[in-house]
């Protein structure tokens, strides 16, 4: 299953920009990073059947384990990509809120941007390891 991060802005050289890099490279699943402008810009077509995941503010907290299982479920379910978006600095439209599968919150801490980018990568990374039984994540 495509994992495929849209994200509006640009990222440029950055520490954020090189945790990205850092859990691309690692991860073993297929990944695709889109950028879009602030506004307008065209999201690719998805592969379907897909499923869309927000990460929002007013999204669920998931524990690694949880978004792991949520994965694996989408995977086995044979669904070819899942997409994750980050808005813009304004978040995301309530019909676009609405037509989501999932929305995902990184705690009730409002984080920047490009940090936001790279915890989700880390969490992919680390969802990942969890479903192949990898000593990555470390549950106490």
């Amino acid at each position: 299953m495509l994992l495929h991060v849209i994200a509006r802005g640009k990222i440029a050289r950055s520490p954020e920009a090189d945790l990205v890099a850092r859990y691309e490279k690692r991860l073993t699943w297929p990944v695709k990073l889109t950028e879009l402008p602030e506004t307008g810009g065209k999201i690719p077509d998805p592969q379907a059947p897909y499923k869309a995941v927000l990460l929002d503010e007013r999204g669920k907290a998931m524990p690694s384990e949880k978004l792991a299982t949520t994965l694996g479920r989408w995977r086995d379910d044979g669904m070819r990509e899942t997409r994750f978006v980050l808005g813009a600095a304004d978040g995301h439209s309530d019909a676009e809120r609405a037509e989501a599968d999932l929305l995902l919150a990184f705690g009730p801490a409002t984080w920047p941007h490009l940090m936001a980018r790279a915890m989700l990568m880390e969490q992919l990374y680390r969802a990942t390891s969890i479903l192949a039984g990898h000593p990555y994540h470390r549950a106490g």
